[in-house]
């Protein structure tokens, strides 16, 4: 079995303030949605020989941007919110792959979560990088 070398940045257990679904009087409205985020990185970032930002992943500025997303609109689904965060982490270079969990609770009554996941490898992170890029520059030509 050849073992691989690898970092993660996790982002566990994180409340977002954001609006998703539409739902009847009749429904369970959820009391909260939360983020798991893991985001793969190069080693390089985290064995380090020198202490300082300049050396490691700065995952600061990528929480802030998630915490707008969250709050930016109303969504219909959890999907669109998920899509959205996954382009802002491909959007850092650093960024190898991307694993996100959104989940809701309650589902009914006062009980249940109902969640999901987004698994990126290597090369749908780099293909998402890619086309958002793509779709940005368009954007800034128009």
């Amino acid at each position: 079995m050849k073992l691989t070398n690898s970092a993660v940045i996790e982002l566990r257990d994180l409340h977002l303030r954001t609006d998703i679904g539409t739902y009847s009087l009749e429904d369970t409205r959820p009391d909260f949605h939360i983020l798991d985020l893991t985001l793969g990185i190069s080693v390089d970032q985290v064995l380090i020989t020198k202490d300082g930002m300049a050396y490691v992943f700065d995952y600061d500025p990528l929480v802030l941007e998630i915490d707008r997303l969250a709050a930016d609109a109303h969504y219909e689904t959890q999907e669109r919110l998920i899509t959205r965060i996954a382009d802002a982490c491909a959007a850092h270079d650093a960024v190898q792959h991307i694993e996100i969990s959104l989940k809701k609770s309650p589902v009914r009554a006062d009980n249940g979560s109902l969640g999901v996941r987004l698994i990126l490898d290597e090369n749908a992170t780099k293909a998402l990088r890619k086309e958002a890029r793509r779709i940005r520059i368009q954007d800034m030509v128009r």
